[in-house]
């Protein structure tokens, strides 16, 4: 493998910061785009017990492709690396906006992520090379804003694509953001001749791809498609355990690990990690079932649900820059995750006792809590994270974070989606099948529109639930985590 030098002196950071929150924003976008448009495009192609795979599909790809970014960008060098994901990225939008069955749509979501799991690694990964740990937090904080951005500007974009053209421009309109975005990068992030040979842990890869991919799916049909005592369930859960053994011994001896164990022996990695993987469950829950309740707990058009998550997206970006301005000024980040799991858990166990009938003004206070904690966290786990491990570690750790980050959207998002198809399933009174949306609830009567609001938000109730206790047990182990004061200074790094 190789190991790029560090960006010359002359290399403008300021443009490169610019060029890395764009493509953060073109992974974002698309994420909050399609979980606007999810009741249409369920209610056009049919599926409502794969709607959550819309999601997990694109979520577990860009998960298992994440430790291997890490270390392709070390041999090829971070900026081909870019070229090559955004490509991927590219190419799956191009599939999933031509997509004509449900089947064919999550396929193209996979590919997607195998593209977009690059962009946040290597994105992050350039900041922890060229910005000092004390002024991460700073620019972490602007590209949560810039996440948080997107959660307001893409279902705005995505509901006026669905509610004036058709779904399939939620994924078209990829293209030319993605083309604008790598050509800023190509122009501000030059490529350096310095390498050090390497050696990719494919045996670990094929590993965690086995183990994390059977877990999901597991997660999502586990009860469902099929019962939890069958020969296929048991036969995911077994590859899922010796699959993951196998990756802990893979590791354990590899020269050149994916997921190096000694990280795990660092206070701050192994916390943040479990405190990120409680943030996914809940951001990718939250993201992914509130439009869906707007839009037919509610009936709310899908611009209108857009627009009612403006709160949660005030509340990451004021979270997210304070954050990020008191990690600057006192090098500290401890108090910063105590504050934002609470905020979380409040936040959860008000979106759950939210019906058909809850004042807006309260159901968008939730959504506000919900985003402050967020901002929060995220600011914290990569800062904390890149401060605290080796120099020559940082690329892997930022990539072993963000993976155990979206292994648990992956598995929240797949658990969550069992769980609520099963439950719509057992009180679904109307004969619709899997076709719900809000085209489905213009057509109903005002009795049936009613059973059914009631339905979903009896099948929503138990999700925030368990989001809200998954925020109690984050809470705990953010008063484990151990403080690493954050340097101001800039050691150089390998690119």
């Amino acid at each position: 493998m190789s190991a790029h030098l560090s960006p010359p002196p002359t290399t403008p950071i300021g443009l490169v910061i610019v060029s890395i929150g764009m493509l953060l924003l073109l992974a974002a976008l698309d994420q909050t785009i399609v979980s606007t448009a999810l009741p249409t495009i369920v209610a056009d192609l049919g599926g409502l017990d794969h709607l959550s795979w819309v999601v997990t599909a694109y979520v577990l790809t860009s998960t298992v492709v994440a430790p291997l970014y890490g270390k392709l960008g070390d041999l090829y060098g971070r900026r081909t690396m870019v070229f090559v994901s955004v490509s991927l990225f590219l190419l799956g939008s191009v599939l999933c906006g031509i997509a004509g069955t449900m089947g064919f749509l999550i396929f193209s979501r996979a590919v997607q992520g195998l593209g977009g799991g690059g962009l946040f690694v290597l994105a992050l990964s350039v900041v922890g090379d060229v910005i000092a740990p004390r002024d991460r937090g700073k620019v972490q904080g602007v590209f949560a804003a810039v996440f948080a951005t997107s959660s307001v500007v893409g279902p705005l974009v995505g509901g006026g694509f669905v509610q004036y053209l058709n779904w399939h421009w939620i994924f078209f309109i990829n293209i030319p953001l993605g083309l604008i975005a790598v050509g800023i990068f190509a122009i501000s992030f030059k490529a350096q001749a310095g390498r050090v040979s390497h050696k990719i842990d494919y045996a670990g890869a094929v590993a965690l791809t086995l183990g994390l991919g059977a877990l999901t799916l597991v997660s999502s049909l586990g009860g469902r498609s099929m019962a939890w005592g069958s020969p296929q369930a048991l036969g995911l859960i077994a590859l899922s355990l010796v699959a993951l053994l196998a990756f802990v011994w893979i590791e354990a001896r590899a020269e050149e690990p994916i997921l190096p164990l000694s990280l795990f022996k660092l206070n701050v990695f192994w916390v943040t990690c479990v405190i990120g993987f409680v943030a996914g469950v809940a951001l990718f829950g939250a993201i992914t079932f509130v439009p869906l309740f707007l839009q037919i707990a509610k009936a709310t058009t899908p611009t209108q649900s857009g627009l009612l998550l403006v709160p949660m997206t005030l509340g990451i970006v004021l979270a997210s820059t304070l954050s990020g301005q008191y990690m600057g000024k006192t090098g500290r980040y401890l108090l910063l995750p105590k504050l934002g799991m609470a905020l979380l858990f409040a936040g959860m166990m008000s979106l759950s006792l939210m019906t058909q009938h809850s004042n807006m003004v309260i159901f968008t206070a939730a959504l506000a809590l919900v985003g402050l904690g967020m901002g929060c966290i995220f600011p914290v786990v990569t800062t904390a994270v890149q401060n605290a491990v080796p120099r020559e570690t940082l690329g892997t750790a930022t990539a072993a974070g963000i993976m155990v980050r979206q292994t648990g959207g992956s598995l929240g998002v797949a658990a969550f989606g069992a769980l609520f198809a099963s439950r719509m399933a057992q009180g679904l009174p109307l004969g619709e099948g899997g076709n719900i949306g809000p085209q489905t609830l213009a057509r109903l009567s005002p009795e049936q529109q009613a059973s059914l609001a009631e339905t979903v938000v009896q099948a929503i109730h138990p999700i925030y639930l368990i989001a809200a206790a998954l925020a109690a047990i984050g809470l705990v182990f953010a008063f484990f985590l151990e403080e690493v004061p954050l340097s101001n200074r800039q050691v150089p790094r390998g690119e």
